[in-house]
């Protein structure tokens, strides 16, 4: 048995995230539904280690030390890039969708809810197999599993797991085809050469920054993280203090957005956003991997039929919740190509929206409007309010 400590663990957990991308690559399905690679490979070591159990074997004991400040780590820079400055761009088409898709993860939670009544299951194991993993995907199943193992939901990371990865699946496969069946009936499509083009712009050439900027920016974005996680680990104490229960990453995240709109209003920082962005998501890449190698997956036992009927469920009413999409963002073709979005990061990622959107105007054309509003909700705004909304159903519950 090998015992790791956690710089060790970050290690093979860095060995897990090159595994998953390799079969990505070499697996094209994978890529072909935006499958993350760090889940891929820590599954492969999750699986392989749930193997051992069965032959009364343990592999690998982990240090999972590292795992929480990379996770409040990811958090924190999605906060860092939430900037209010982009609300001005399409500002009320955004707040809408952002409505919308915020009204939507609370039926997503009460519909999961009702399936798990149905199976005699904490109320609290639909929440988690709710917007918690549908509309935040795994990285904030993960996050929030701690605290729905404290409220009596067992197994928490395990289900957080298997809901996300099949909403990924799930959303990749049905949103292009139901915004299909969409724009033909109401008759939408309107082809145009170079669709592809028009959707990534054009680009001219320009001399990058140097390497003293890029290493100068890099410590900027690094120290801020920083400070916003010192002043938010203060933050998230006060609120608990009042007997709210939030995740360890809530208070660095309004910190980081905070600092963001600072920023915006004075400049004086300058936060650069592809850096910001680089960072995150290589936090995000090694907290999954290590969260995926230390998965229990024969805790989910028993849990198979109420998941399945529970994304069933969540399949059915997000394809159908995409004409109330459609009527209320307008009736034309963005609203339809918004509707696609809206399936792909409902049932997964922002990835997974972008996938479906892109594949809908290589075909019928481009959709600037749409390709606005979606990522902007489903990157940024979504994350805030849905964890507002999963803190709101865990303190009522618990």
């Amino acid at each position: 048995m090998l015992q790791l400590d956690a710089v060790q663990t970050l290690a093979l957990a860095g060995v897990a995230l090159f595994l998953g991308y390799g079969l990505c690559r070499w697996i094209p399905v994978l890529g072909r539904y935006n499958l993350p690679p760090p889940v891929i490979g820590g599954l492969v070591f999750a699986i392989v280690a749930w193997i051992a159990h069965t032959r009364d074997t343990t592999l690998f004991v982990l240090d999972t030390g590292l795992q929480a400040p990379l996770m409040v780590a990811f958090f924190t820079t999605i906060g860092m890039n939430a900037s209010l400055r982009l609300l001005k761009i399409s500002g009320a088409q955004v707040m809408v969708f952002l409505g919308l898709a915020s009204g939507f993860a609370v039926f997503q939670n009460l519909l999961g809810m009702a399936v798990a009544v149905g199976f005699d299951l904490h109320p609290l194991f639909g929440v988690l197999a709710g917007s918690t993993t549908l509309t935040g995907g795994p990285a904030t199943g993960l996050a929030f599993a701690p605290l729905f193992e404290e409220a009596g939901v067992r197994g928490a990371e395990s289900i957080a797991v298997a809901s996300a990865m099949a909403g990924i699946v799930l959303g990749g496969l049905v949103g292009g085809p139901a915004i299909t069946v969409l724009i033909r009936r109401f008759n939408l499509s309107h082809p145009r050469p170079q669709a592809r083009a028009a959707v990534e712009p054009e680009t001219t050439i320009s001399p990058g920054p140097s390497e003293a900027v890029r290493e100068f920016n890099a410590l900027k974005s690094i120290v801020t993280l920083l400070i916003a996680m010192w002043l938010g680990a203060w933050v998230s104490g006060l609120i608990s203090s009042t007997g709210i229960t939030l995740p360890a990453y809530v208070g660095a995240m309004l910190v980081g957005a905070a600092i963001r709109n600072l920023d915006d209003w004075t400049g004086w920082v300058g936060l650069p956003v592809s850096t910001t962005d680089l960072i995150g998501n290589v936090c995000l890449a090694l907290f999954l991997s290590v969260a995926l190698m230390d998965l229990k997956l024969w805790e989910l036992a028993g849990l198979a039929l109420p998941l399945v009927l529970n994304l069933a469920l969540q399949v059915g009413a997000v394809v159908a919740f995409c004409v109330v999409v459609f009527r209320v963002m307008g009736r034309d073709y963005d609203a339809a190509v918004m509707g696609g979005g809206f399936i792909g990061f409902m049932l997964g990622t922002t990835a997974n929206a972008m996938a479906v959107m892109r594949a809908l105007v290589e075909r019928y054309g481009t959709a600037p409007r749409a390709f606005l509003v979606a990522p902007l909700v489903g990157a940024f705004f979504i994350d805030f309010t849905n964890a507002l909304i999963i803190t709101g159903f865990i303190n009522f519950w618990r």
